[in-house]
């Protein structure tokens, strides 16, 4: 039977690790981040593809940095047919790309050429596209610039956001998988050379890029909030101080005045002028506090009409 290693460390991972195990393939390892401090407490947090497979009983293996030879040699004497990724969130060294007889194979969320990187799914919300989808590819020892075995197109409705599609695209890239797998094991799958032209990136999310400039268009604020949603969350400064963009909602509303200015209350939402039009604040979190919809927020004197985010 095929030796398995299953890279991958978010609840993106997670599934794919389960149909590996009710699919009858034997998972020799898992490997996945080391355990880290979450939260204001800082409670070292085990991820979730290792809670995953304590619950199906598979061996745990948490390197801290694959390129330390100690680590990658324990990798390798595991004596994998083919290694299996998805979101592992560290960079294999070539030596362990090369070992496993069958290759090692990366389950990526984007259709590739498009968006390379670790954060495909944030920029593909963020840059307004209406479809995605998943990659079954080679790696090789460039960033997602290996042979393409497989893809699947995955709609980006107007009211996804970061967190939803990742569940979509996670389901996706299970099933896809699974129907890939036996292809790989047998050698009969297709090796489609990357178009090097059509290539774009998807770094990961920078601080910079969580920030809201208001002089933007309507579409392109929106399409930065929910891209950013649940995670890292989008940002502005509200008198001199940083309040999270939760959610917002495109208007229709007339109002007009400076960009970032506060133009108009409703009982539910703060409509704020941008480049090309109006849009409304319905979730937000301001320094120090939880996250609430923008009717509490509004409930106390903290905001008036001509106010300014910046």
């Amino acid at each position: 039977m095929t030796k398995i290693i299953f890279m991958g460390t978010p609840a993106f991972s997670a599934p794919i690790l389960r149909m590996l195990v009710e699919e009858g393939y034997e998972v020799i390892s898992v490997v996945t981040q080391p355990d880290r401090p979450v939260g204001r407490k800082k409670v070292m947090t085990a991820t979730p593809v290792k809670e995953e497979a304590l619950r199906l009983g598979l061996p745990i293996y948490q390197p801290e940095k694959l390129k330390n030879k100690d680590e990658l040699q324990h990798v390798l004497d595991m004596g994998a047919d083919l290694i299996v990724t998805a979101a592992f969130g560290q960079i294999l060294p070539s030596e362990l790309l090369e070992a496993p007889n069958l290759g090692a194979v990366n389950v990526h969320a984007s259709l590739l050429p498009a968006y390379r990187g670790g954060a495909p799914i944030h920029q593909s919300i963020i840059d307004g596209q209406d479809e995605t989808g998943v990659t079954i590819m080679y790696m090789v020892d460039r960033l997602d610039a290996g042979d393409i075995i497989s893809q699947v197109t995955v709609p980006i409705e107007e009211q996804d956001h970061t967190g939803s599609m990742f569940e979509k695209l996670s389901i996706a890239g299970r099933d896809l998988l699974k129907s890939t797998l036996p292809s790989i094991i047998e050698g009969t799958n297709k090796r489609i050379p990357q178009d090097e032209q059509l290539v774009t990136y998807a770094r990961n999310i920078s601080r910079e890029q969580e920030r809201i400039d208001w002089s933007q268009s309507v579409t392109a604020i929106y399409n930065q909030v929910r891209g950013l949603h649940p995670w890292p969350v989008a940002y502005t400064s509200f008198n001199d101080a940083t309040m999270k963009i939760w959610w917002t909602e495109k208007t229709s509303s007339s109002a007009k005045g400076q960009a970032g200015e506060v133009v108009e209350l409703t009982e539910d939402a703060i409509l704020v002028q941008t480049g090309d039009g109006v849009l409304a604040i319905t979730e937000l979190q301001p320094a120090g506090k939880k996250r609430m919809t923008a009717k509490d927020y509004l409930k106390g004197p903290k905001i008036q009409v001509g106010d300014l985010f910046e």
